[in-house]
């Protein structure tokens, strides 16, 4: 009798950290956690005869169901499995307990737990008792007990599965394991559920079991989640993912997809997190996986929730809703009242939460479902306070905060929810306290996270809550705390990449107080912080640090993607009405701080948010006359005080000499020749004399070439080619270079890896300054990563810069000044107002468009 495993996975639904402000339930698989070993009918020499005499070939249509079954095709399984078990309706057969066996397993497998209950409440045969379709059957009940709340009745199943494993059939030990991690894992035991899962995974591979070994990757990439290590779980997923792919499992395909989006979603990636969300829920809607459906509907929904698209969270959640009340899935109809519950709180309805909590009591009552029972605490405690009941409301949140299990983003925001409670009460002493647990609890969750393109976008689900501290701090009359609290936040994977000890750069913080930083710069510092209510500027001078309160996020954010549109369409934005724009983003920026700030004077950026895509010295001052703010001051940008505090006390560079890169040969027809490549590159190699010079161009201007280069040795470092920029994968970013075999892109994941001592690194490529600002880390992408690698400038474009005569004009004008004496910040703007002030009035270059893309960023 030839025996195999099948993998499918069962539905695990868990809450973890919301993105941002929301405060969501959320519903994940653990993929493909529920292996269930299928057996394949043996041939007798009576099936064949009855397949002469009835023209039904038993193994031939059990084969069909376990294929379509393995394959994630369920419908189709199901009618496979029905017609053999109508086929042999004597319970005193070995086919009738067979096919009775596989339609249970693949009732469970589509949510319909009850059903597979029922299937199987009769006991096989004497004979059967210890074969392999009464492990089956004992696996498979106690999946749909667990999935059921009913965990007693799941472990006494597990057991004996278990026993009879060990005594007849060992090879099923691992599928016996790996039902037990699940197991473990509803309880909310996440060590021991990592366990069984490695136990699972290492007899998966010794006996080079495919759907066991992709089964355990997903379980333990979801039980690392758990634990909150978010990157490993990406990792264990993604091997799952391949795995599964590559033996057709398409049901766990789309279980994985989902699990990865969700891990996306937690490290703040909502834009991937939806389209994989989406393409889970498609796929298991096409399969005809019922439950999977509506988790990934839920979880579509959290994304849109987070995006404050009520309308499109509210029609997942509904919709979802009636699929689990469709599945008498009670669990999930809890969840998703618990979902729409956190939805009338963000719309401001604290009795509409409240009616929607309600209706997840009875099924807490009756299942134990500890992460939902957590959940569900911290929505009362919200409710209750925005009810002003404050003593059920704190009682709630330290129910959640003093919860060993509860995962840490539960934990960071009831913490700082409590705040919250104490500063209505008027007890700011309290509020400071508990909002300072919040941060560490961030903080040490951030440090559990090892890979950069994770750890970037970590404090995008915790920034509302640094966003909270600093609303208090600001209206408690103390904003030198309130600078500190958003510095906090600022910069921290860029400057620990520039510390030889991760940890400790973690912790550092500017000793000098921030007017003496601007001293020693010469410079007066602007630090923003844009939140969800209110904004704030900073204004640090050598004298004093000044601070001002600016219009929400929102309000800021509209005006700067009118404004940079018009820009980028090339509008002479001097000339039409989006001047108006101009000016009106100048008020709320600039002119609070206009008379701290010097005529002429130098001024460092320190942006957040949408204003890292915003191009300061395009803004509009209206006085004298209408006129850009390049005409007044000379403007570079930072991501943090600390990094600053740091360039400070480097040394310049020594020498002067130049890697120049580009001219390339056309890797494919994307990213065609750029004609204006070859007299950019003569024109800046003319002030470098050769003995200081080194030029990769042509088929010579690869990837490895670059890298094998020792890019540590220039002061200089400049590409004249084209450019990518990946938004949710930010460390996918690439500097498109000539092919070597397959190669083409020199990613930003691997420039971080090569050392740089450069005074100024320019890309003069499209995008060079990345296309996405995550909270905490600023504007990601090439210019990012050649700051993360150590360079102390950085020249990169905010859009496609286009392949015209202004780019070789505009660098030719900025090494002249460069070769005159000038810093990289004076030089780039004298170059841009050479173009600003061209002789010829008509001039195109005078647009923002053609000299505004470029800015300079401070690094190290």
């Amino acid at each position: 009798m030839q025996t195999d495993s099948y993998h499918a996975s069962l539905g695990t639904r868990f809450s973890d950290s919301r993105q941002r402000c929301l405060c969501a339930v959320r519903w994940q698989w653990p993929a493909l956690a529920g292996l269930i070993c299928i057996l394949l009918l043996s041939l007798t020499s009576g099936c064949r005869a009855h397949k002469k005499e009835s023209q039904f070939d038993p193994q031939v249509v059990y084969q069909d169901a376990w294929i379509k079954m393995k394959r994630g095709q369920f419908s189709a399984a199901l009618e496979s499995a029905t017609a053999g078990f109508q086929k042999f309706p004597s319970e005193k057969t070995e086919e009738h307990w067979r096919f009775r066996t596989l339609k249970a397993e693949i009732l469970m497998f589509k949510a319909r737990y009850e059903e597979s209950l029922t299937l199987l409440q009769a006991e096989v045969p004497a004979t059967l008792e210890r074969s392999e379709i009464q492990i089956s059957q004992r696996m498979t009940q106690a999946s749909a007990c667990a999935f059921l709340g009913r965990l007693l009745d799941a472990e006494n199943y597990l057991a004996v599965a278990d026993t009879l494993a060990r005594s007849a059939h060992p090879e099923l030990l691992g599928d016996v394991a790996l039902r037990k991690g699940t197991l473990a894992f509803l309880r909310d035991d996440a060590p021991a559920a990592q366990s069984f899962y490695r136990t699972a995974l290492e007899i998966a591979r010794d006996r080079k079991n495919s759907f066991l070994e992709a089964a355990a990757l997903g379980s333990l990439g979801l039980v690392s989640t758990r634990l909150g290590h978010y990157d490993q779980a990406i990792d264990w997923n993604s091997a799952g993912l391949r795995l599964a792919e590559s033996i057709s499992a398409f049901s766990s395909i789309a279980r994985i997809s989902g699990n990865q989006a969700w891990n996306y979603f937690e490290m703040g990636d909502a834009d991937r997190a939806l389209e994989l969300f989406g393409k889970a829920e498609e796929a298991s809607s096409q399969l005809g996986i019922d439950g999977d459906t509506a988790y990934w509907l839920v979880n579509a929904g959290n994304v849109h929730h987070a995006r404050h698209e009520e309308e499109d969270a509210e029609k997942m959640y509904r919709k979802a809703l009636s699929h689990a009340r469709d599945l008498k899935d009670q669990a999930g109809v809890a969840q998703c009242f618990a979902n729409l519950a956190l939805l009338d709180l963000a719309r401001g309805r604290p009795d509409l939460a409240q009616q929607n909590l309600d209706q997840v009591a009875p099924y807490l009552e009756a299942a134990q479902d500890h992460p939902l029972t957590v959940n569900s605490q911290l929505i009362g405690g919200r409710i209750e306070a925005a009810n002003r009941n404050y003593a059920r409301a704190k009682k709630l949140l330290v129910q959640v905060i003093e919860d060993k299990s509860a995962e840490a983003s539960l934990k960071w925001e009831a913490e700082a929810r409590l705040a919250k409670v104490f500063d209505d009460e008027d007890l700011p002493g309290n509020a400071e306290i508990a909002y300072r647990k919040s941060i560490a609890t961030v903080e040490a969750a951030r440090t559990s996270v090892s890979r950069d393109e994770f750890r970037l976008t970590f404090l995008s689900s915790a920034i509302e809550f640094y966003d909270d501290y600093v609303g208090f701090l600001i209206r408690r009359g103390r904003p030198d705390d309130a600078l500190k609290v958003a510095e906090l936040s600022r910069a921290r994977t860029l400057a620990e990449g520039l510390s030889s000890d991760a940890k400790a750069s973690s912790r550092i913080r500017p000793k000098a107080p921030p007017q003496q930083l601007a001293q020693q710069l010469h410079a007066t510092l602007l630090f923003y912080w844009l939140g969800e209510k209110q904004s704030y500027l900073w204004v640090i001078t050598p004298a004093r640090t000044t601070s001002f309160t600016l219009p929400p996020a929102s309000e800021i954010d509209r005006l700067v993607q009118a404004y940079r549109r018009a820009i980028v369409e090339s509008k002479d934005v001097l000339a039409t009405e989006d001047r108006l724009t101009g000016e009106k983003l100048y008020a709320v920026l600039i002119a609070p701080a206009q008379k701290l700030i010097p005529a002429n004077s130098r001024v460092i950026l320190l942006p957040d948010g949408s204003l890292y895509g915003l191009n300061f010295e395009t803004l509009i001052a209206s006085e004298p006359k209408p006129h850009y703010w390049i005409e007044d001051a000379t403007l570079s940008t930072a991501n943090s005080l600390t990094l600053l505090a740091s360039s400070s006390n480097q040394p310049a560079a020594k020498g002067k000499n130049l890697l120049l890169v580009g001219n390339t040969k056309q890797a494919n027809t994307a990213f065609p020749p750029l004609s204006q490549a070859p007299e950019e590159m003569k024109k800046i190699e003319q002030y470098f004399p050769e003995p200081q010079r080194a030029v990769l161009e042509g088929v010579r201007a690869t990837p490895s070439a670059y890298l094998s280069s020792s890019p540590e040795r220039f002061s200089y470092v400049h590409f004249v080619t084209h450019g990518t920029a990946s938004r949710t994968r930010p460390l996918e970013s690439a500097v498109i270079l000539s092919p070597e075999g397959d190669s083409y892109k020199l990613y930003a994941r691997d420039i971080v890896t090569r050392h740089l001592r450069a005074e100024l690194v320019t890309i003069s490529a499209c995008y060079g300054s990345g296309s996405r600002a995550y909270s905490g880390e600023g504007l990601v992408g090439l210019s990012w990563a050649f700051l993360r690698a150590g360079a102390h400038n950085v020249i990169g474009a905010l859009w496609e810069v286009a392949d015209a005569p202004a780019t070789p004009e505009l660098m030719d004008g900025l090494y002249r000044e460069i070769r005159n004496g000038k810093d990289p910040a004076t030089a780039l703007r004298a170059a841009k107002l050479s173009l600003l002030h061209s002789a010829n009035s008509n001039s195109v270059f005078r647009k923002p468009f053609y000299w505004a893309p470029f800015q300079l960023y401070a690094g190290s």
